[in-house]
């Protein structure tokens, strides 16, 4: 049977308490050995998805480093396009190619912002992004696998709607608390345990004092 979808990998590194960043912003939770890693996993990969509070909070660049390999498509979820236009994703977008995924709320003023750029712009829901429409869209281009370094809230989005085959979690050895950190998966969460995906342990590496753990969904 042919996936209507790319193959969806969900990346994240997490305290042992499972967040991804502290009330501040603060997310440097991965070792020099996992950014190897995950930079090797982004090149083995046809794209790499963040959410746009990704862009305004760290900047990224979303490339290859630290090893030789390709860059993946950049995929920027930024339903009405606010993205700014200093960026390094947008200034690099001459060189790399990006996506900005918006939805029809996205202004004229930031439509025609983006048009200035050579930027693919993937219009997919009203409100909001509608992650299934948006993965089809990216299938019809020929995009086969996709990588997720989002937020607690768009991990969910893939979580709740089914959208992912692979988890891939570096298990870091701090300690954050706190009811405002973020956690690996924020929104409104399952009620029952039997909701959730049924995952299967298929990899563990260990990384001096960091755990890199590999689920598939059965």
């Amino acid at each position: 049977m042919v996936k209507s979808r790319p193959h969806v990998t969900l990346s994240a590194a997490t305290s042992i308490d499972g967040k991804i960043a502290t009330d501040t912003g603060d997310s440097k939770l991965s070792s020099k050995q996992d950014s190897v890693r995950l930079h090797k996993l982004r090149s083995q990969v046809d794209a790499i998805l963040v959410g746009k509070n990704t862009v305004l909070i760290d900047d990224p660049m979303l490339t290859v480093r630290h090893i030789k390999g390709k860059n993946p498509i950049r995929i920027i979820l930024d339903s009405k396009g606010s993205i700014s236009k200093n960026s390094k994703i947008i200034q690099t977008s001459n060189k790399i190619p990006t996506i900005i995924a918006v939805s029809h709320q996205i202004s004229k003023s930031n439509l025609d912002k983006l048009k200035k750029f050579p930027i693919d712009i993937i219009v997919a829901g009203n409100d909001s992004i509608n992650i299934k429409l948006l993965l089809k869209k990216l299938s019809d281009k020929k995009i086969k696998s996709v990588l997720v370094e989002g937020g607690g809230i768009i991990n969910w989005e893939f979580i709740k709607y089914d959208l992912f085959d692979d988890l891939i979690i570096t298990l870091s050895p701090f300690l954050i608390g706190g009811k405002n950190a973020v956690s690996l998966i924020e929104g409104d969460g399952f009620k029952k345990i039997s909701n959730s995906p049924n995952l299967r342990l298929k990899h563990i590496k260990r990384l001096k004092n960091h755990l890199v753990l590999k689920y598939s969904k059965v």
